[in-house]
């Protein structure tokens, strides 16, 4: 007999006898009959299924027994002296970048109020109180007893701070009593608040303006709304500043655009201040509401500004022009500003207020404003309904000094923004004319030297007993920083007379700052 065929035989019975035991093995597990019965089945049905199946449990098995990587294994060992000289050698960078000359500056001249702000506050550096002209204290609300008490029983009653957003357990009664204020005050269905004036308008924007719709943007604008319209991820346009035609054409072109192209339609809103707070210009609110219509977009109206100082009942521009506020189809404001407290708003129709319930992030995610401010806030606009008087005489206040700085002493060294000396606006910029910086005789005036030149005029003052200030910026982040000026807000807090005096020493300060630059 052949040997190898022997070999083979035994080879068999070898094989054979260890199925039979792997066999005997599985069937002793519970359940097995189950598993071979489907391995079977499953087979039979789809021999493919089957294969990969098995190819997937061997990879997994392989995997889960293989030698794991570790990142370190390939370390390189370092001996005690090479890690001390490398720690040595090891420079951080700091957490912050190096101040430059212009930063230190405004640390430097960024005044210290001591105790309570107040229309004369005691400023660090200064043995008298100085007369501010350096807040948006219009209507010296921050010192009405009224409100005061009513902000005192408020925390008595509700604490500080709700902790938690609107739409969970944030909204207690004197919120919805300031929103159903606003709306009435303003002449719109309804009204929503936010903790956050800034945050306002850039969550509003968002809320309605999505990836593909269009923003038809006043140049001009504030940073808020420039960081609402960033964050929509909107396709935008923008038109020249309060340029009515140019929105015109701007709207124009985009109608043409559409026509050659054949686009769809999408959700369309102009975006613009009613009182723009870089120029302290009002917006044509009549010819914003027929261009509006004509191209059959819908109107964002930023009035931050311009609520409690614009209008016979400090409603804003509406007011201001004898205007239904429903035409225009969002309201947004901050209560900030005139009204001294804080939080901002959004009035419209009911399905506009209703949409931001559920899609204004600021307004989902941030904790409600605290009863205290939204009771200032209702006392405030009461308070502008029951004297109507006070924004008379804010306008008068703030023609009388726009009236001595538009003397003809001053024509060939600054600039008025907002200049029109009938304007209701409490607040004007005043900016570096650009025939006094040629006379110069330079090319090179940067903007630091232009700032540094006003901070001189801002020292000058308050060396005379006025508190002014210079616009701020973020420089780096503005689509379209405007040029550096000193802002002066108006208040009815000083006198008559002590408010001409403060134009009077503003104009001095002027005129000596100017003339010792110009030599």
């Amino acid at each position: 007999m052949d040997p190898s065929v022997h070999l083979d035989d035994e080879h068999a019975v070898f094989i054979n006898s260890t199925v039979n035991s792997v066999y005997e093995l599985i069937n002793a597990i519970p359940g097995s009959h189950l598993v071979l019965s489907y391995v079977k089945n499953a087979y039979q049905d789809d021999p493919f299924r089957i294969i990969l199946e098995l190819f997937l449990v061997f990879f997994a098995l392989k995997y889960m027994l293989s030698k794991k990587y570790k990142p370190q294994d390939n370390a390189v060992k370092l001996t005690e002296k090479e890690i001390d000289d490398l720690v040595e050698e090891w420079k951080p960078d700091p957490l912050v970048p190096p101040l430059s000359s212009f930063d230190k500056l405004n640390l430097e001249k960024a005044p210290l109020i001591i105790g309570a702000q107040s229309v004369k506050p005691k400023v660090a550096g200064h043995a008298k109180p100085l007369m501010n002209l350096a807040s948006t204290n219009y209507l010296e609300l921050q010192a009405s007893e009224r409100i005061r008490q009513k902000a005192i029983d408020t925390l008595k009653v509700y604490g500080v701070g709700s902790c938690g957003p609107p739409g969970f357990y944030g909204t207690i009664d004197v919120h919805m009593d300031l929103e159903r204020d606003i709306a009435q005050f303003l002449g719109t269905e309804e009204a929503i608040i936010y903790a956050q004036g800034f945050s306002t308008i850039s969550s509003v924007i968002p809320a309605f303006s999505k990836r593909g719709d269009l923003l038809v943007v006043d140049e001009g604008v504030s940073f808020a709304i420039q960081k609402g319209v960033q964050i929509s991820r909107s396709n935008v346009r923008y038109f020249k500043h309060n340029d009515m035609q140019d929105l015109e054409r701007v709207l124009d072109d985009i109608r043409v655009d559409d026509m050659v192209h054949k686009r769809k339609l999408t959700r369309r809103f102009i975006v613009t201040e009613g009182l723009s707070a870089n120029y302290g210009d009002i917006a044509p609110l009549a010819k914003l509401i027929e261009l509006k219509r004509k191209f059959k977009y819908r109107l964002i109206l930023d009035e931050s500004q311009s609520i409690g100082v614009l209008g016979a009942r400090g409603a804003g521009l509406t007011d201001l022009f004898n205007i239904d506020a429903k035409e225009v189809d969002m309201i947004v404001g901050s209560m900030s500003n005139a009204l001294c407290a804080s939080g901002g708003f959004c009035a419209g129709n009911t399905q506009i207020v209703d949409h931001q319930r559920l899609s204004g992030s600021a307004y989902c995610f941030s904790a409600s404003i605290p009863a205290m401010l939204a009771v200032s806030a209702s006392e405030a606009l009461k308070y502008i309904q029951e004297k109507p008087q006070v924004l008379r005489d804010l306008a008068d206040r703030s023609r009388s000094f726009r009236q001595v700085l538009s003397h003809k002493s001053l024509e060939n060294l600054i600039e008025l923004s907002g200049s029109d000396l009938y304007s209701p606006s409490p607040f004007f910029h005043v900016r570096v004319n650009p025939a006094f910086l040629r006379s110069r005789g330079r090319d090179d005036i940067s903007r630091e030297d232009e700032e540094r030149l006003l901070q001189d005029v801002v020292d000058e003052c308050s060396y005379q007993g006025v508190l002014i200030t210079r616009a701020k910026y973020v420089y780096d982040q503005e689509r379209n920083c405007p040029r550096p000026s000193i802002k002066i807000y108006v208040t009815i807090g000083l006198t008559k007379k002590e408010n001409d005096k403060a134009a009077g020493v503003v104009k001095s300060a002027i005129v000596k700052i100017f003339g010792k630059w110009k030599k």
